[in-house]
């Protein structure tokens, strides 16, 4: 070897030996949604909480990043020194009597999470945005091939685009695969996307995937949202005020222009105040089990104790970020029905937000069709016939129940009319229904119905039944509707 060789092998070795080894990190990413009655604002703020205090404290811990899309989604992601660091982790979240309340806003059923190994640090201090692609390859790819594509995607489509900051991609045991991408604004992410999708190099880097396998979460960071008190917070705080006595939430109420449905109470907001005051010793209480929006209506299902136990209804109806029109209907909490269920259990998970206006037509449609006009041979069109989850007290699950419930009714010479229907909201998979008919032996009554859709078929029902007050008795003028 002459001389000229020796002395470029020695340089390429020097060089080599001066490039920094990748390090082995793994990334962790949790997806999750809040309870329909925990407040945004309030989580955003026990995140910030949670992560000064509790994360980055735990052994390997590197970077937090908490963001949330456009429909209330969350996903939490943090960088962890190694596998067994994140464990640790996450099994102290667990039982950490300091991140109790922030984990108790959290819709257990709809968390999942994931790790993965990744050989890239955080860079991405100045990004507001975050997307992440979560997938598994297709059984015919080819992994060589596939790590090739991925990176020229990295270099020759988004690393090029304005507003990129950072591209980091990683994978696990069990083969699944995860690309997250770090942009300035939400704003230049938009403007990368369609690009990407009608990129020659995309389309065969997105071709290599198992296309059910594919999640794509596109989130704002919370640093860089302002989130104020919704209204749906603020119903929820004026109905915690009967567990309080509290009476800052009156705050909420529009005090010159407050219209009051519950026909046992007077019109305005001082006629709410002083039922607060007419409290017994024990006080009155009330635990919000569901809570919903719908443009300015916010509608709760809750769990009363008001001169006894109670199952309620409530509809709040705002202007300008106040309350200015209430509807209720109560009942008296009774026995488990025939199939177990009680007034108050089932499903809390708001799904299908952009099937919202969707289900509320069909289940408009089924009030018309099945309840206004008794056409029962087409049930089926609305209420799915094998999973049909019933609440009502007296009724059981399926349309078997549904029917047996009839039957009975018309045997015994009771009816269940359903004559107008005022109302229907919704959010996601609920949608509640006000209506006014007869039942029992032809009493005036409301009818208020919760149902939950999956796929447009209903496949799970509560309801409140109450009689309407003579008008005789009624202490305002507006009408139960």
């Amino acid at each position: 070897m002459n001389f000229k060789s020796i002395l470029l092998a020695v340089l390429v070795l020097s060089i080599a030996s001066c490039e920094k080894p990748k390090p082995n990190l793994v990334l962790e990413v949790t997806t999750f949604n809040l309870k329909t009655t925990s407040s945004q604002k309030t989580f955003n703020e026990l995140d910030a909480m949670v992560e000064s205090n509790f994360t980055i404290k735990q052994p390997g811990f590197i970077k937090r990043q908490s963001a949330v899309d456009k429909n209330g989604n969350y996903m939490v992601i943090v960088y962890w020194n190694t596998l067994t660091n994140a464990k640790a982790s996450m099994d102290k979240f667990m039982t950490d009597a300091s991140v109790a309340d922030y984990a108790g806003m959290i819709e257990g059923a709809t968390m999942k999470m994931n790790r993965f190994n990744i050989h890239e640090g955080f860079t991405a201090e100045n990004s507001d945005f975050i997307e992440v692609m979560e997938f598994n390859l297709a059984d015919e790819a080819n992994l060589d091939k596939f790590n090739k594509v991925n990176e020229k995607v990295a270099v020759k489509v988004t690393a090029p685009k304005e507003g990129f900051v950072q591209r980091v991609t990683g994978a696990n045991d069990k083969g699944e695969q995860v690309v997250v991408v770090y942009w300035d604004t939400e704003k230049n992410s938009d403007a990368a996307l369609q690009p990407f999708m009608s990129n020659h190099i995309s389309k065969e880097f997105m071709g290599m995937m198992d296309q059910p396998t594919i999640k794509m979460f596109r989130c704002s960071t919370l640093g860089s949202i302002n989130t104020p008190m919704s209204n749906k917070d603020k119903a929820i705080a004026l109905l915690n005020s009967f567990n309080t006595g509290d009476t800052s939430a009156m705050a909420y109420v529009n005090s010159e222009n407050y219209i009051q449905h519950n026909l046992g109470a007077p019109d305005g907001a001082k006629a709410f105040e002083g039922m607060l005051k007419m409290a017994p010793d024990s006080g009155f209480k009330a635990k919000v089990i569901r809570a919903f929006e719908d443009g300015d209506y916010v509608f709760t299902h809750s769990k009363y104790n008001f001169f006894g136990p109670k199952a309620g209804f409530d509809v709040f109806r705002f202007e300008d970020g106040l309350i200015v029109e209430h509807w209720d209907n109560m009942l008296e909490v009774q026995k488990p029905n025939p199939s177990g269920h009680t007034q108050f259990d089932g499903s809390t998970v708001i799904t299908d937000l952009d099937q919202t206006d969707a289900n509320k037509g069909k289940v408009k449609e089924f009030v018309d069709t099945i309840l206004l006009n008794g056409e029962m041979d087409k049930v089926v069109n609305y209420i799915n016939p094998n999973a049909y989850v019933q609440h009502n007290p007296a009724v059981a699950d399926g349309l078997s129940g549904f029917g047996d419930a009839m039957t009975y009714f018309a045997e015994n010479g009771l009816v269940m009319e359903y004559e107008t229907l005022h109302k229907v909201l919704g959010q996601g998979n609920f949608v509640l229904t006000l209506s006014e008919g007869k039942f029992g032996k032809a009493q005036h009554t409301a009818y208020y119905d919760l149902f939950r859709l999956e796929d447009g078929l209903i496949v799970e029902h509560w309801d409140v039944i109450a009689p309407i007050p003579q008008k005789s008795e009624w202490k305002n003028k507006n009408g139960k509707f």
